[in-house]
């Protein structure tokens, strides 16, 4: 038999079009994993890094990393501009972390990008590969059909697809597979971290509605 036959290029244009529809998904799903993957991890850094700037820096939204967090400070700096009769102080620093951590979760949304996408990725490769390996064998019984005969040189084509399928199926899986876990368990440390600094922020912004609050509070029992 050709050694060439074993090659890659060789197995791909040499393949029938089942099996070369199979391995163009595979191959384009691969390339994608790592394109979700290398997004994932980036903006889960750039999460991280805006964090410890606004709890180093003490002012995120003032250029730089913490631009990040902007949209979430904005928020809760509308939440405290509200004037509610009857409000406590308490009830207005819960409802200003309301709104941000409302913001924040936005944000972790929009972080998390693609990151569904690599479990989808992870689950439905190996099937697909599955379904080249039984394709590639069906292709090597009808080879065997065609040849009455069960040598090597007539098997080999139709296994060599098979088990090209299944590598490019688990190239495919694994490192999704991987990405999705250590990136979705990145992200949650980070979305715990973000929710810690938004309740930090959230009394210091509710801090100066709360002095006027108490004011009149002590002013309503002089009027009587």
């Amino acid at each position: 038999m050709d050694q060439g036959v074993l090659t890659p290029i060789a197995l791909f244009t040499e393949a029938g079009a089942v099996a070369k529809a199979v391995m163009v998904i595979l191959v384009a799903a691969s390339m994608w994993c790592w394109i979700l993957i290398i997004e994932g991890a980036w903006s889960v850094m750039q999460l991280k890094r805006a964090v410890s700037a606004a709890r180093l820096g003490g002012s995120p939204g003032g250029g730089g990393k913490g631009d990040l967090l902007s949209p979430l400070l904005s928020a809760g700096r509308e939440a405290a501009s509200l004037t509610i009769p009857g409000e406590t102080a308490g009830e207005a620093r819960l409802r200003i972390t309301e709104a941000m951590n409302r913001a924040g979760q936005k944000l972790l949304t929009r972080i998390q990008g693609g990151l569904p996408n690599l479990a989808v990725i992870a689950s439905v490769a190996p099937f697909i590969g599955l379904f080249g390996t039984v394709w590639g064998i069906m292709t090597s019984f009808a080879g065997i059909a065609e040849a009455k005969d069960t040598s090597l040189a007539v098997v080999a084509p139709g296994i060599a697809e098979a088990l090209a399928a299944t590598a490019i199926g688990l190239a495919a899986a694994i490192p999704a597979a991987v990405g999705y876990n250590r990136i979705g368990a990145a992200l949650a440390r980070a979305g715990q971290e973000l929710s810690h600094l938004l309740e930090e922020r959230a009394i210091i912004i509710a801090a100066p509605e709360a002095a006027p609050r108490n004011q009149a509070a002590r002013k309503q029992p002089e009027a009587k």
